[in-house]
């Protein structure tokens, strides 16, 4: 286990969404320069539980506790959470028709950092940004989502936490709705992104995500509780046998 400080620590999250209970008691402790995967099959809670730890309203918090960088993200608003550095690329990303991608940007930048954002400065870093993902310029000039596929909406989001940089980052369902050679270049953007002073907690219902951005600690999460953790060959046992096996085991939710 690495002695470096916690980035995003959370202890016993429980997540209600229309009263019904959906998150039940789940820790987690992500450390610098760590990737962790939560896999589960459809339902399992992990899509509520990173919009919970995100802010979104529809997803109460009921009982737990939640840290970024010791600081207590539960008492935060989701633009303060955002501004903390916390980061969530969203299963479905939305499409604001009237706002270009460059606008959206270059405003979410201003917002991080407290104060305008050089436009020259901001240029020479969207540029570089677009290049690392094999994003054409034009997007930018485009309504954010609108009429993008579903390819096109995931790089979006990988090009946001790029810009914004921020301390952790977690990544809901982003191989959804992607071919491979999409799956490769946002794994790649990825890649980049990730280092040794940023964590990055990825949400995922497969396997073949992590075959491009490779966790050092996978946990499979049922019924709203991390049944078991492990390492990467979790991932692949999983892809092997499916989530089947896991059904009699007894539910303890742990940290890593």
């Amino acid at each position: 286990m690495s002695n470096r400080n916690p980035i995003l620590e959370f202890k016993n999250i429980h997540v209600q969404v229309e009263g019904k209970e959906v998150v039940r008691g789940v820790s987690l402790t992500i450390r610098a320069g760590e990737t962790h995967a939560i896999m589960g099959p459809n339902g399992s809670g992990k899509s509520s539980l990173s919009n919970a730890l995100m802010g979104h309203p529809s997803y109460q918090i009921t009982r737990g506790e939640a840290f970024l960088d010791g600081r207590d993200i539960l008492t935060m608003s989701a633009d303060e959470r955002s501004r903390a550095g916390l980061f969530l690329a969203f299963q479905y990303p939305l499409a604001i028709p009237g706002v270009t991608v460059a606008n959206f940007l270059r405003s979410a930048l201003q917002a991080h950092r407290g104060k305008e954002a050089d436009m020259s400065d901001f240029r020479k870093l969207l540029r570089a940004k677009l290049a690392e993902l094999e994003i054409d310029e034009n997007f930018v000039s485009r309504y954010l989502n609108d009429g993008f596929s579903g390819g096109e909406k995931k790089r979006i989001e990988i090009l946001q936490m790029s810009v914004l940089n921020p301390r952790m980052a977690i990544l809901d369902e982003t191989d959804s709705g992607l071919d491979i050679d999409a799956l490769k270049t946002v794994a790649e953007g990825i890649n980049r992104f990730h280092n040794d002073t940023n964590g990055v907690l990825m949400v995922t219902h497969y396997q073949r995500l992590l075959n491009y951005v490779k966790p050092e600690y996978v946990h499979v999460m049922m019924a709203g509780q991390i049944v078991t953790s492990g390492g990467p060959e979790l991932a692949l046992k999983l892809e092997d046998l499916g989530y089947d096996w896991l059904e009699k085991e007894p539910a303890a939710s742990t940290g890593a």
